[in-house]
């Protein structure tokens, strides 16, 4: 049995062999590489597994089987500065069992390519060197193709007259392209679109120019509503939050919202958008005074929380 201490060192090197960049070139990645192949200190290199993991599960088994601990909050820090390159380099997959699963999604699960556990179960005889030597050859073909799988799964949005965009799979984005292609037109025809999130791009789409010239400029830091609309006939600018991300426009992200755009010069309309109704009853009670809701299965209708105006700024 080897040491825990020395499995680590061996990680290490195998992830330089693999080609990963220097910030990943540490104890974080090779746990994560480890936690992939479910090789803890006693077992061999050709005993080597491929369990679907996902981020917490991987701290939990790094503490249970090397006895390194990390907080809770060092698992975006895992995700993307660890997995996220690995799944990159064609090292893991993502989702394999279901890739349409959403980019935010709490089951989200990796799992070591199959090809590459052929060759790090040979990891320490004398064919390893030909077996990675092969896998590299073969390699950006497979990130290719993985990459193709998984731009299948995206969701096309028609942003205008011939030009669109794709967002990531899930209910989310589903509820952007509602948002976008039914919403949009029905109650800002006319309007041009200034920004849209993703879970896995948060600036998908962002006219940034058309925004400043409202008077807002805003940095990478800044916590954009997942959908923004300018409607140019009113002069409004319309934020709208899509509840399956980050929920509704509550009190708490009224005034967050309110700060970051306190300087544009066109009247805000704060929108809260859900997929049924179902799941706005649930909100009910925290959706923001001076507001508007939304829900993409009756979309010709809106609930409009109190104020003389149905729809407008205040």
């Amino acid at each position: 049995m080897v040491t825990k201490g020395t499995r680590l060192l061996e990680a290490l090197r195998v992830i330089t062999d693999l080609g990963l960049p220097g910030q990943q070139q540490n104890e974080r990645t090779a746990l994560c590489l480890l936690a992939l192949l479910n090789l803890t200190a006693g077992k061999r290199w050709h005993e080597a597994e491929a369990p679907m993991i996902g981020i917490t599960p991987i701290m939990d088994w790094s503490r249970n089987h090397y006895r390194r601990v990390y907080a809770p909050n060092t698992r975006e820090t895992f995700r993307r500065q660890s997995m996220h390159q690995m799944v990159a380099a064609g090292i893991a997959l993502y989702n394999p069992d279901k890739p349409d699963r959403a980019v935010n999604s709490p089951h989200a699960v990796y799992q070591i390519e199959p090809s590459l556990l052929s060759v790090l179960r040979a990891y320490g005889t004398d064919a390893y060197a030909k077996f990675l030597a092969e896998w590299f050859e073969n390699r950006e073909a497979l990130i290719e193709r993985y990459a193709k799988a998984r731009k299948m799964q995206m969701i096309p949005i028609k942003i205008s007259e011939g030009q669109e965009i794709k967002l990531s799979s899930g209910e989310h984005s589903q509820l952007i392209k509602n948002i976008i292609e039914d919403f949009g037109p029905r109650y800002v025809p006319g309007g041009r679109l200034v920004y849209v999130g993703d879970t896995g791009d948060k600036w998908r789409f962002f006219d940034q120019e058309l925004l400043a010239t409202l008077g807002v400029i805003v940095d990478g830091h800044g916590k954009m509503p997942d959908v923004v609309i300018y409607c140019t006939v009113r002069n409004w600018l319309l934020l709208i939050e899509s509840v399956t991300s980050h929920g509704p426009v509550d009190g708490k992200r009224h005034a967050e919202l309110a700060h970051l755009f306190s300087k544009c010069t066109a009247g805000l309309v704060y929108v809260s958008a859900f997929p049924n109704r179902r799941m706005m009853c649930k909100y009910l009670n925290v959706i923001s005074w001076e507001t508007e809701v939304w829900v993409a299965d009756a979309p010709s209708h809106m609930v409009h929380f109190n104020g003389s105006r149905f729809l407008g700024p205040y």
